[in-house]
Formats: C-alpha cells, sequence, structure tokens
C-alpha cells in the first residue's frame, strides 16, 4: 500500500489533465424514469437511454456514445428474480456464456475465452481465479446499479485483456438519509443467499456497509462416470464426484465518502471476501471423492479523491490494491496433512494507480488524457511459479462533435517490464439522422503474457504414464488484435434495435508446444525441477509457452427492445459467432466456442393502489458448444418465470416477496461424469424470496 500511494501521489503531481465535470451526466445517470399515476412510488422501470461509461470512458447517454454499449440495469436483473452474476449475464448477455468447473466459471465473451475479457468494478480491475476461471463469487450483485458490456478491443483505454470485451460492472452510492435493505432468496439443492446493505447520506458523508452470504449443496443428474480401459472400451462405474459444487461463501465491503467542499472530494471501500467448497471426501469403498476443499479469501482497497478545476475541468486519481488467495483446506490425511490443515495453492497481488482528466476546449469536444501504474505479483505452487511484472501506461482520446457527425479517437502506450512496449490506437466515427445512428469503429488490443506463461516451471509424471514437463518464457510478446465493426441503430422513447457486424483478429495469441528433449533441458530439469536421472531419461518431450496462434472471430449482434404498451415490454437479443484459430497450421473451430445464441424477455407490471405486480419471463437459447479434439456439448434452450409483489402502504417501509420457476421445462443433462456439457442444472426449480427495505 506505501508503494501504491507512493506512486500515485507521484503521478498527481506530474499530471496536466484534468478529468471532465461529471456532475450533469451523473445527476441524470438513472435506470428508472418515474412515469406516475396517483401513486408517486410506482415507476416506469424502462429505460431504452441510459447514462453509460464504458465505452469512452466518460458519462454519455447511450444514443450519443460513439461506442455500442450492452446495457443490463438493475431494474432489468430484479424483475428477473436474479440475484447470481453468472445467471444475470447468461440470461441476458447472449455474446456471452459460461461453462462451470471445479475450479471457477469459464467465460467466453464473443468467441474468446475469459482470459480476453477485462472484468472491472467502477472501471477497476477485478482479479482472482483458479486456472484462467474468474471467480465471479465476489461481484456482490445487491450493489449494481448497472452492467456495461463493451464489445471488441478497447485497450486504448483500458490496457491488457481488453481484446474480445469489457465488462464493467457499476455499483451504487448511497442517496437518501438512511436506508436499510435486505434481500433474500432460496431454491432447490440448499442454494441460499442473504444480501443486507445499510446506505447512509448527510451532506457531505456518505456510507455504504454491504454484507453478503451464499451457499449451495453438492448435486448429482447422474451418478456414474465414464471409464475408458486399456484396450479401448468403455464402461460405467458408480461416482460420488457432483455435477456442481457445493459451497458457503461470505463477503463483506464498506465504502466512505467524503465531500469537502463543492471543488474537493474523496472515497475509500474495503472488501474482504471469504469463499469454502464441500466437496465429498475421498474414501476407499467410493469413486470422485477428494482430499480437500478449496478455500479462497481476499481483501481488496480502493482510494482516491476528484479535484473539481472549475465547471468544464477536473482531475481524479484512483488506486487499488487487491491480495487474493487460494488454499487446499484438507479434509483426510494426504501427503503429510491432517484434517484442518491449510496449504497455500496460489496467491494473486494486484496495485494499481491511475490519474485520468478530461479537457472541455469547446462546447462540442472533450479530451482525456491519463497516467497508469500496475504492478502484478504471482505466487503458485503449481507450476513453482513466484515473479513479477510491472506495467507503465500513458493515454489520450480526443472526441468531437460537428452537424451530424461525432468522431472519437485515441492511442495508449504501454511498457510491460519483461514483453516490452506496446502501442494501441482506436478511432470511432458516428453519424446521426433522426432517431438513427450509424458507427463505424476500428479498435487495437493486446494482451500481456501471464505471470504463470512467463514463469512456469512443472513435472507431472501423469500417474506412471509418460511424464510431461511445462516451461514458462520470459521472452513472450503480448497477444495482438485487430478489430473492425459496423452498427446500425434506431431509438425512439419505446422502442430500440441496434444491428452490430463485427471482424476481430488475432496475432501473436499464446499456446504451449511441444518439443523434443534436449541435453539443455535435462540440465534445466536437475537444476530448476530437481528431478533424478530415472525421471530426466522417461521423458520424451517438453511444452513451452510461445507465441505461435492466430484467430479470426466474426460475428453479427442484433438487439431489440419495445414498450409494447404501458407496463409491457419485451426484449430480444441474438448473436451469431464464427470463431476459428489456426493450431499447427490447422483452422478450426475454437475450443467451447458457440455458433448461435440468443436471449428473450417479456416483462408486465401494473399497480392497484400501493399494490404493484410484476411478472417476466426470460429464457436463452443455444447451439452446440465446440470441443475440437472431443464430443461437442448440446445445445438448449431454458425458459425462467418470475413474479414479484410490491407492498407500499407502510410507511417507510416496502415490503417485496416474489416466487418463481427456474427451468420451467425441467431440462437437463444426465449423461455421466466424463462428457462436455452445456447446460448445468439440476432441473425445475421453485425460488422464492423477499425483500424488506427501510427507509
Amino acid at each position: 500500500m506505501y508503494r501504491i500511494l507512493s506512486i500515485g501521489v507521484l503521478l498527481l503531481l506530474s499530471a496536466t489533465s484534468a478529468m471532465a465535470d461529471e456532475t450533469t451526466a451523473a445527476q441524470q445517470d438513472s435506470t428508472t424514469v418515474r412515469r406516475m399515476g396517483q401513486n408517486p412510488d410506482v415507476a416506469k422501470e424502462f429505460e431504452l437511454n441510459p447514462v453509460v461509461v464504458t465505452g469512452t470512458g466518460t458519462h454519455q447517454r447511450l444514443k450519443n456514445t460513439t461506442a455500442p454499449v450492452a446495457v443490463v440495469t438493475a431494474n432489468e436483473i430484479k424483475r428477473a428474480g436474479i440475484n447470481d452474476f453468472q445467471q444475470a449475464m447468461t440470461m441476458m448477455v447472449p455474446a456471452l456464456s459460461f461453462n462451470p468447473t471445479s475450479m471457477g466459471s469459464y467465460l467466453m465473451m464473443n468467441g474468446l475465452s475469459n482470459k480476453y475479457v477485462l472484468i472491472l468494478v467502477n472501471g477497476h480491475k477485478l482479479i482472482g481465479d483458479m486456472s484462467n476461471n474468474i471467480d465471479l463469487e465476489r461481484i456482490d450483485m445487491s450493489r449494481i446499479k448497472r452492467i456495461e458490456v463493451l464489445n471488441g478491443a478497447a485497450s486504448s483505454i483500458y490496457g491488457s485483456d481488453a481484446i474480445a470485451g469489457v465488462i464493467n460492472i457499476i455499483t451504487n452510492d448511497p442517496e437518501d438519509e438512511i436506508t436499510l435493505t435486505s434481500s433474500s432468496k432460496y431454491s432447490g439443492k440448499g442454494q441460499y443467499t442473504q444480501d443486507v446493505n445499510l446506505d447512509i447520506a448527510k451532506g457531505w458523508f456518505g456510507s455504504s456497509t454491504a454484507y453478503r452470504h451464499t451457499q449451495a449443496n453438492n448435486w448429482q443428474n447422474s451418478p456414474y462416470e465414464t471409464v475408458k480401459g486399456k484396450d479401448g472400451t468403455v464402461s460405467l462405474q458408480e461416482t460420488v464426484y457432483p455435477m456442481s459444487f457445493g459451497y458457503h461463501s461470505n463477503s463483506i465491503t464498506q465504502k466512505f465518502t467524503f465531500k469537502a467542499n463543492d471543488q474537493l472530494s474523496f472515497y475509500a471501500s474495503g472488501n474482504y471476501y471469504w469463499k469454502l467448497t464441500d466437496r465429498p471426501v475421498k474414501t476407499k469403498d467410493t469413486n470422485g471423492g477428494f482430499n480437500y476443499d478449496l478455500h479462497n479469501e481476499s481483501w481488496r482497497f480502493e482510494g482516491g479523491g476528484l479535484y473539481r478545476i472549475n465547471n468544464r475541468n477536473s482531475i481524479k486519481l484512483d488506486l487499488t490494491a487487491d491480495d487474493y488467495r487460494q488454499n487446499h483446506k484438507f479434509i483426510t490425511d494426504y501427503q503429510g496433512y491432517t484434517p484442518g490443515d491449510y496449504a497455500m495453492s496460489k496467491r494473486q497481488k494486484y496495485y494499481n494507480a491511475e490519474v485520468r482528466g478530461i479537457f472541455r476546449f469547446t462546447q462540442n469536444s472533450n479530451t482525456v488524457l491519463g497516467l497508469n501504474a500496475r504492478e502484478d505479483k504471482l505466487k503458485s505452487s503449481s507450476g513453482n511459479v513466484e515473479g513479477s511484472a510491472y506495467t507503465l501506461s500513458a493515454y489520450a482520446q480526443h472526441e468531437m462533435k460537428w452537424n451530424a457527425f461525432k468522431a472519437t479517437v485515441g492511442a495508449r502506450y504501454d511498457y510491460h517490464e519483461l514483453a516490452g512496449s506496446h502501442f494501441s490506437p482506436k478511432a470511432t466515427l458516428m453519424y446521426t439522422i433522426g432517431g438513427f445512428n450509424l458507427r463505424a469503429t476500428y479498435a487495437h488490443g493486446f494482451l500481456s503474457p501471464q505471470l504463470s506463461e512467463l514463469y512456469y516451471k512443472y513435472y507431472n509424471d501423469n500417474a506412471g504414464k509418460k511424464p510431461t514437463i511445462s516451461i514458462g518464457n520470459k521472452n513472450l510478446k503480448a497477444g495482438k488484435s485487430n478489430y473492425v465493426s459496423l452498427n446500425a441503430e434506431y431509438r425512439n422513447e419505446r422502442f430500440s434495435v441496434a444491428v452490430t457486424g463485427y471482424l476481430n483478429y488475432l496475432n501473436d495469441m499464446i499456446t504451449r508446444k511441444n518439443y523434443a528433449i534436449t541435453d539443455e533441458i535435462k540440465d534445466w530439469s536437475r537444476q530448476n525441477l530437481h528431478l533424478t536421472e530415472e525421471q530426466i531419461d522417461r521423458l520424451e518431450d517438453y511444452s513451452l509457452y510461445v507465441n505461435f496462434d492466430k484467430a479470426i472471430v466474426r460475428g453479427v449482434q442484433v438487439d431489440a427492445s419495445a414498450n409494447i404498451f404501458p407496463g409491457f415490454i419485451v426484449t430480444g437479443n441474438y448473436s451469431y459467432t464464427y470463431s476459428r484459430g489456426k493450431l499447427d497450421g490447422v483452422w478450426q473451430n475454437i475450443e467451447r466456442s458457440i455458433r448461435h445464441t440468443g436471449t428473450i424477455a417479456a416483462n408486465y407490471s401494473h399497480s392497484w393502489g400501493y399494490y404493484r405486480l410484476n411478472i417476466n419471463l426470460n429464457g436463452r437459447l443455444q447451439s452446440k458448444r465446440f470441443y475440437p479434439d472431443e464430443d461437442d456439448a448440446p445445445g438448449y434452450g431454458i425458459w425462467n418465470i418470475n413474479t414479484r409483489h410490491t407492498f407500499d402502504h407502510i410507511k417507510h417501509v416496502q415490503i417485496e416477496p416474489s416466487i418463481g420457476i427456474d427451468n420451467i421445462f425441467d431440462k437437463k443433462d444426465c449423461r455421466p461424469k466424463g462428457v462436455n456439457y452445456a447446460l448445468l442444472s439440476p432441473g425445475r426449480m421453485v425460488t422464492v424470496g423477499l425483500n424488506i427495505k427501510f427507509f
């Protein structure tokens, strides 16, 4: 923290830019338009033109931003009865898909894996993964104001990782003097979520306190797994290995805001997160059990300040420190450990300091300037990884409007300690006529090598089979992409439709390639892996991380929303993705990619006095998921319905019970373990919830 604070002070002193005055846009930033009858608490919970920030880094109305952004609002999530980030994105954003695994949720976006996707919370990167699978339990859905999804490369503003796209989670700040909310939800298989939030806003001071608890049980759709014999035959055997692992987690977040005067304000926040799986115990009489549970723990701190030079210019400093740990908690006697012992398997640290600003030289233009310093650290027992790398960055963006045209151009320079320098340009042009917007975008993206890819060194004897060695490469270059898109949209107060076509070209992708064993590698193995001569003699080849692969992703997305009549809203989204990669000279479908996905939602709301009824139906349909070297996962369609009942008759209290059905048509995959699943659902489940708000 001392290091990051020092960097931040230096950046603040050296900054020559200023951040634009966000007051007007922030005051207008509302996902609910209140069009009232006699009851002032009855809201028209539908907004076709919310304020967004992710596309350009500045607050703008959705129809005015030069970069098309998909928005999922808190009201949409609430209407659907969803309090889980993965479910919200699955049911509402077809460009995203998830493949849950024992090590987290494997996210795919626009045909590319999660390491090409940048996840932000209020514009700040979220870390925490196991085997590149994001730990999505860290995201507190109870505080979400909206989720913005930017497709394609965005490295000119956000730097590394923003190749497939950016997901920016915007949270609420306290608005009322004192507000206490409690939200509970329960469904089958022991799935239970409890959120408690206390907000205080008093003049110059604001405080937000949030506690979240989630839990679920293990469950199976089939008690069998496939076993392949030495002769190639496949048989079935009973297993306790779950289709989904049980767990329980706790998270607490505290944020303070302080407004010294009309020009100067500060904020500080901290989060503690803890999660423990509940995996079946390994015994002599069962197959599929485990010797340890997985324990994740993290501390995250953020702070900064905003100085408004005048009504048009200001400067902002943000500091972030994130410490994420993964441990094994042993549940049997294993390799010298006894039940209850902990052993660290991986620890990630992330420090970031950023100064960002905007000059508004004219009424129709603004200029963003920024400086950024970042350090990543990794220590992992798997792969014997221990290393760090820093990145220094500077970026600029200019946006101007003349007549019916609006253009944005920008560029970013990054220096990575090991991968060297990188330059990322961007240019967008928008033409507006009536309710129509036409957009063209070019953006360059890059992905710095991960620390595991730089420092990895691992030996696996494969249970007596042919042993393997995997080695990191400190000479890796950053992966690169060039993204182009064309977008056409039409919007009015009751209807919107948008069509986007895009191409994303990737080069210097990082992969592992096998090579024959040499004397040099044998010597390296003796020194770094401490292998015996017997182990070295059994080695036939080794794998090295290299810049090798390339890929092309072509896609079309269609998004439509309509307020059919007062109280009835319909939305539909479709995504076509043709994602191909070149490996060893052969083009093939990128693993886990999906060709066709679609989501649809219909919502009806009506009020009678102090009672409001909300009925929401939403569904997702997708085609098969590709696995080039294995059997593909089949496609599926799943539908959910939720009803919410709001009672406002008690002064200063709002009560909202809800009841619904997930997976109405009881779709589930009952094949034995060992196949690729697309849908991980235990089948039809009734869900019940209760929200209580004191204000």
